[in-house]
This record gives structure tokens, C-alpha cells and sequence, in this order.
């Protein structure tokens, strides 16, 4: 569940769309300037002028944050006043701060119950979120949850019977504690609904749970959705006529002209034959740009090639992820995985080992795309071009963060020209050649060969794919038991 699908339009019925914002009874305090758009005002210089109280002005000092991002100086103020919002802003640029600050700062005149839901596509930004209620959130004694797949559900129950005032929760696991038991402990006093990363909840994949959660969460909360992209669905709710007695929602969008990327990352393509990519990368690896060399942190072991700085690779399916780790570690290259095959204590530790700088290389699906706040990623390497060209932002957005550089290098096939395209005309930016020395590069063909061959036996012999058809098979039963349970088919 947690890999991406293409983007399309919610199927959440026309009444779930115009009931979306559900603030119709709940006096509202008039915000000072609530446009469609945002993006002519200022930015403004402190968060002291946002209305933000010294006590959050503190955590985010220590935080060496200093001022706000153009995203959190449009919607924090709306946030603050009651209203719903819906925040579009750039990968990196601190989306998560401009919903959590006005949660906490009301959430100290109401802390009872549970007061926030925070819905995330995937189990690793619940966690990242969670760190960071709970630095900014730190003096207040904010109590979290993180409610996500592949942890134990019992406790989880326990977690959520303590009454914690976030919780930051996958859509799927949530609903399936609200539909086994919810003894102790509900969401009738819920007063933030946030969807973030908001374009890919907003599809077929979360349809059913998305449809529960409207259905029993109160009316009269504030609903805010956070993303770096824009889509169809996420339009139609802001421009949906309200029901009568609400407000549209405060809307706060990049200008058409903004350029998706930042301008600190650099941005190349290699073309590679599809069946020499991995010699292409081991070379990378191995002589990665000198603008990245300063940034490395894994020292070699004995008898180690030197390690390069901190990279992601993304590829397409959890088979090519496990696939390449096993590569990578035959040919002395410390590397670890992240996919949805994966439990998620091993998706933890992947995520741990990667951040430490102990392994300097993580292979991830799309499930490590978005949202991850990782320091000093140097190099993004797309495997494998991704499928929608909106799912390209969100990749090489793990590096060239907070106004520091980076560097994201895609591998072209023969097969990819019409991604490209996709791509550059989605990101208004050309995409430069990066060449690489083929004799160097052919010159390890032999070594990769070997390493390439006993990289697949070991995937044959650990029966990943039938761990794959497992998981295909208990999926689909997952999806059926739901839709039929929403639609009055279930027992």
C-alpha cells in the first residue's frame, strides 16, 4: 500500500468532496487576509509577526530555525484564525512546521483527547513528523502516537488508550483499530484533520479508508492539506462551491512561474544501455562529482573501496531494491534498503544505518520519496526513471535542501525519452547530459558480471518472489475486505 501509484482523481464521492472541509456550524474568527492565492505577500521576517507564542519561538530557536518559509508565512496565520487550508509549496521548504506550530499553539488551550489527526502515504514520514511534534512540542509535554503498518496492534491500542494529543497515522492502519476496537479512546474531539503529502492520499489507494475517517470525524474541525504538488483532485476541493454557512478553504499556491526544483540542485541524465546500468553505477559510486566529495562520511573498512557520500537510489519495484543492495554489497559498497517488503523494523533501521552515515547508500522505492528529512544527502540517482513525472520532484527533493546543494542524476534508456520530456516539461528545467568515461567505465565489466550473477542467485534463493505474490494476494484481500465493508458488504 505504501507504493505509489499514478496520480489520478480521487474516488471519494461528490458529497465527500463538498463535505471535505468540515467546519459548517463552528464560529470562525475572521483571518486577516484569506485570498485564493498568497504567494504576491511578503514573507514575513519572524515568527513573532505570525502570531506564534515565545514559548514555540523558543523550540524553534534551538531548532536553528529563524524565519519562516513562504508556505509557513501564508498559512500559519489562516491556521491560527480557524480556518481550513490548503498549503502548496516546494519539497524541503517546511510544511510540516507550518501546520504543527498553529496545532500546538491551540492545542495548549485544549489539551484534552485527542486533538490532532495527521494522515501520512507512508509509514516513514509518520515517524518523521512525530520527531518533530515532539522537539517543537517538547515544553508543552505533547504526547504522539505513530499508528502505521507493520507494528504491533496491541500496542498500538494501549498507545491510543492513553488519549496522546497527536496522532500521526497511515490511513489503512488507522481505520483498521477504529473498525477492530476503539475501547478507551476515539476522534469525536478532533479539531485538525491534516493530510499531508495530500496528492497521493487523495486517490483510489486510500478511497475507502479516506471515506470512513470523513464519516466519523467531527464537523465542526479545521482540515488542512499540505503538498508539493497540485493535482486535479486537491484543485477540485479548492474550488468546490461550499455548502451553505462554510467558508472555501484559505488556498496558498507556488506562482506559475516557480520552478518545482531549487535552484541549488543540479540537474543531469546519463545515457546508459539498460544492460550495462549497473557497471555505469558502480563507476558512479565509486568517483562520484567532486562538488559531492567533501560531503563524505562512511570511512572504508579494511580492504574496502572508498565509500561514497550519502546517496539515495530510487528504482521502481521492492524486487530491484533488494536486488541492488545485494549487488552493492558484493561489490564493497555499504549499502541498505527501504521498501514496502520490508518490515518496519528493518525499514527503521535502514532509515537509522543511512542517517548515522554508517551505510552510505540507500536503495528505495517511492515509499522513500517524500517527506524524508535526511542531512547532507548528496547525490540522488534515479535506477529507474519514475512513472509519473510529479513523482520526479519528490525524488531528488531528499537532497539540495534548506538552501544547501546537491546533485540528482537520472539513468536514461533506451526506452525512457518520452519520461524525459514528462519530466523537463514538468519541472521547466532541461535535464544536462552527464558523460561518463565508457573505457573506465566497461573496464570493471567482468567484476560487476560476477557480482550481478551472485546478486540474483541470492535473491532466487531467499524466495523474494514468492514473498511478492504473498503480499500481492493478502493485498487484495485487504482491499476487497474494505470496499465491501464501506459499501454494506462486509459481515
Amino acid at each position: 500500500m505504501d507504493e505509489a501509484q499514478p496520480y489520478e482523481v480521487s474516488e471519494l464521492n461528490i458529497g465527500d468532496r463538498l463535505g471535505f472541509f468540515g467546519r459548517s456550524d463552528a464560529p470562525r474568527i475572521p483571518a486577516a487576509a484569506t485570498p485564493a492565492a498568497d504567494t504576491s505577500n511578503p514573507r514575513a521576517s519572524s515568527f513573532s509577526s505570525l502570531g506564534i507564542s515565545t514559548q514555540l519561538q523558543g523550540a524553534l530557536k534551538a531548532m536553528s530555525i529563524k524565519a519562516p518559509t513562504d508556505v509557513q508565512s501564508a498559512c500559519i496565520p489562516p491556521l491560527l484564525a480557524g480556518e481550513d487550508c490548503i498549503g502548496n509549496a516546494k519539497t524541503g521548504s517546511g510544511k510540516t512546521i507550518a501546520f504543527a506550530l498553529p496545532i500546538l499553539q491551540k492545542l495548549v488551550n485544549d489539551p484534552y483527547g485527542i486533538f490532532a489527526l495527521v494522515l501520512t502515504p507512508t509509514r516513514e514520514l509518520a515517524f518523521q513528523i512525530s520527531e518533530q511534534f515532539a522537539v517543537l512540542g517538547g515544553s508543552f509535554n505533547i504526547r504522539t502516537a505513530v499508528i502505521v503498518g507493520g507494528m504491533d496492534m496491541m500496542t498500538q491500542s494501549i498507545e491510543l488508550g492513553n488519549r496522546p494529543h497527536v496522532v500521526i497515522a497511515t490511513p489503512g492502519r488507522i481505520v483498521d483499530h477504529l473498525r477492530s476496537s476503539s475501547d478507551g479512546w476515539d476522534l469525536s474531539r478532533v479539531k485538525f484533520l491534516v493530510l499531508d503529502e495530500a496528492d497521493r492520499l487523495l486517490t483510489s489507494t486510500f478511497s475507502p479508508e479516506l471515506s470512513h475517517l470523513f464519516g466519523i470525524l467531527p464537523k465542526d474541525r479545521q482540515t488542512c492539506l499540505f503538498t508539493a504538488t497540485l493535482t486535479p483532485a486537491i484543485e477540485q476541493l479548492a474550488e468546490a462551491t461550499p455548502r451553505p454557512g462554510k467558508q472555501k478553504p484559505f488556498v496558498h499556491r507556488m506562482k506559475e512561474t516557480t520552478v518545482e526544483t531549487v535552484s541549488t540542485l543540479k540537474q543531469h541524465y546519463i545515457l546508459v544501455p539498460s544492460h550495462v546500468r549497473e557497471s555505469y553505477l558502480f563507476h558512479l559510486l565509486c568517483n562520484p562529482p567532486e562538488s559531492t566529495l567533501h560531503l563524505r562520511r562512511a570511512p572504508p573498512e579494511p580492504d574496502e573501496p572508498e565509500q561514497p557520500p550519502p546517496t539515495i537510489i530510487f528504482c521502481a519495484k521492492p524486487k530491484t531494491a533488494a536486488y541492488l543492495t545485494l549487488l552493492l554489497k558484493t561489490l564493497a559498497i555499504r549499502s541498505t534498503a527501504l521498501h514496502s517488503r520490508l518490515t518496519q523494523r528493518e525499514r527503521l533501521s535502514s532509515l537509522s544505518l543511512f542517517r548515522a552515515s554508517v551505510v552510505p547508500v540507500l536503495i528505495s522505492t517511492d515509499v522513500g520519496a517524500r517527506g524524508l528529512d535526511i542531512e547532507d544527502v548528496a547525490m540522488v540517482i534515479n535506477w529507474d526513471l519514475p512513472s509519473e513525472p510529479e513523482e520526479y520532484t519528490h525524488r531528488v527533493g531528499r537532497t539540495a535542501r534548506a538552501g544547501k546543494g546537491g546533485i540528482a542524476i537520472s539513468f536514461v534508456t533506451e526506452r525512457d525519452e518520452e519520461r524525459v520530456v514528462k519530466i523537463e516539461n514538468r519541472i521547466k528545467t532541461k535535464l544536462e547530459e552527464l558523460t561518463l568515461p565508457e573505457d573506465k567505465v566497461l573496464s570493471k565489466l567482468n567484476t560487476v558480471s560476477t557480482a550481478k550473477r551472485l546478486a540474483n542467485m541470492e535473491l532466487h534463493d531467499s524466495n523474494f518472489g514468492k514473498r511478492e505474490e504473498i503480499h500481492q494476494i493478502k493485498n487484495t484481500k485487504r482491499r476487497n475486505y474494505a470496499v465491501g465493508l464501506d459499501t454494506g458488504g462486509g459481515e
